[in-house]
């Protein structure tokens, strides 16, 4: 049963701390990864077979999956669906093309150019998550944005099922997001052969997309040797309400977080008590009727929350300090608030607006920041698969301008080398 507060009797860590986050867990899992890791360093092809078939159950005779078998895989999906990848995508493409970034170059008047200039991350590895369920959503999010940016190489690893193979509705994806080569690997060790590289799969130069703990894990272990996207966590949707909406529709909308994972957060926070109760009720109707309801059982038994308010504003200074992943502002002005939302991943206005259609269709990116990370981070993005390299051209005149400055500022840090690099365009430099 999901419980009721109200202001003081929680704290942002309560929530943004999950039931699977404790020290111990964390440094066992840690250890094991490491090793993993280090085993697929060593033994490359080698491992990553081994490792697939103890933990995904399956023997491999390889590890790429064929253009025929991708191409198969997209003639096998229902026709409908693949519409509505190819309409997602349109809409996905569309918003990312917005945010795609030009250089700048400034000629000064006096002998000195500056500038920019924007370079597409040449490979990159993206990961999709198998298992409990199948993420052919995060194909698109996570592939669009880099073919955008103009990344070369867009490399796809994720767990092969019991049968050796890749759903067909992830392979359609990743043929319509433009993927350039798919491989059946997933878990820790396919994140360690997309850092380092193996025989069949070459070295990226960074991974992006969701995983479980042990992914996560890897990600932070190897970022350094590649980027990385983010270290994401369990998904978390907080709903703020003036208790108007349906109680029926904000059910379902916590509901569609909690059952992603036992350890996602569903959070509502409204303004009286007896419309608290409703929604509670109508989770537990709705809960009863879910096939994945051990899993959101377990989310909103130990993570689920409504919170009781005085008002709207008081509302929103909460989940600025919980800095939710997905924000739902269920108002019919849902406008005139939003300049006082300060921290959160994706913002979903009004009542007709459920966190599904981030998901899914509208076009913005569902690959989020977590557990309060909002507070300083965003979105995946097109931002996220380039990089900004700076550029200075100066005339020995306009270095002539500057050479005493540039020098003096180099003795002040006691860098004499420094200094005489500049004035040996002039032969000043004193021995």
């Amino acid at each position: 049963m999901i419980r009721i507060y109200r202001q003081g009797e929680f704290s942002a860590k309560d929530i943004q701390n999950r039931a699977s986050e404790n020290a111990g867990l964390l440094a066992e899992v840690e250890k094991d990864v490491r090793k993993i890791i280090d085993e697929v360093r060593e033994n490359k092809d080698r491992a990553l077979y081994d490792y697939t078939e103890r933990f995904d159950k399956v023997k491999l005779e390889s590890l790429i999956v064929t253009e025929t078998e991708i191409e198969t895989a997209y003639r096998n999906t229902d026709s409908a669906f693949i519409s509505v990848l190819e309409e997602a995508s349109r809409n996905i493409t569309e918003f990312h093309n917005m945010q795609k970034r030009s250089g700048f170059e400034v000629k000064k008047q006096n002998g000195v150019v500056l500038g920019q200039k924007i370079t597409p991350i040449k490979r990159v590895g993206i990961y999709i998550p198998g298992g409990t369920a199948s993420y052919p959503s995060s194909v698109l999010m996570n592939a669009i944005p880099a073919k955008v940016a103009g990344v070369e190489e867009i490399v796809m690893v994720t767990p092969p099922n019991s049968d050796g193979k890749v759903p067909d509705s992830i392979l359609a994806a990743a043929k319509v997001a433009g993927v350039t080569n798919v491989y059946k690997v997933g878990g820790a060790q396919a994140i360690a052969a997309l850092a380092y590289g193996t025989q069949t799969i070459k070295k990226v130069d960074k991974i992006v997309g969701p995983g479980n703990i042990f992914v996560a894990t890897a990600k932070k272990i190897v970022f350094g040797e590649v980027d990385i996207d983010m270290i994401a966590g369990p998904s978390e949707i907080l709903i703020i309400t003036d208790c108007t909406s349906d109680p029926k529709c904000v059910a379902a909308d916590m509901l569609s977080q909690a059952e992603h994972d036992k350890n996602a957060a569903a959070i509502l926070i409204c303004t009286e008590e007896a419309y608290a109760n409703k929604v509670g009720k109508e989770i537990e109707n709705q809960l009863k009727k879910l096939p994945r309801y051990d899993i959101a059982r377990a989310s909103i038994d130990n993570n689920g929350k409504i919170i009781i308010v005085k008002n709207i504003e008081e509302a929103i200074e909460i989940s600025n300090l919980i800095a939710p992943e997905h924000l739902e502002i269920c108002l019919d002005n849902p406008f005139d608030y939003l300049e006082q939302i300060k921290n959160a991943g994706s913002i979903f206005l009004g009542k007709n607006t459920p966190e599904a259609l981030g998901d899914y269709f509208a076009g913005p990116n569902h690959t989020l920041p977590t557990s309060g990370t909002a507070r300083f981070s965003s979105p995946l993005s097109v931002d996220d698969f380039i990089k900004k390299s700076s550029y200075i051209y100066y005339t020995k005149e306009a270095l002539g301008k500057v050479v005493d400055k540039v020098s003096l500022f180099a003795e002040k840090e006691g860098l004499d080398a420094h200094a005489k690099s500049v004035k040996s365009r002039f032969n000043c430099q004193k021995d």
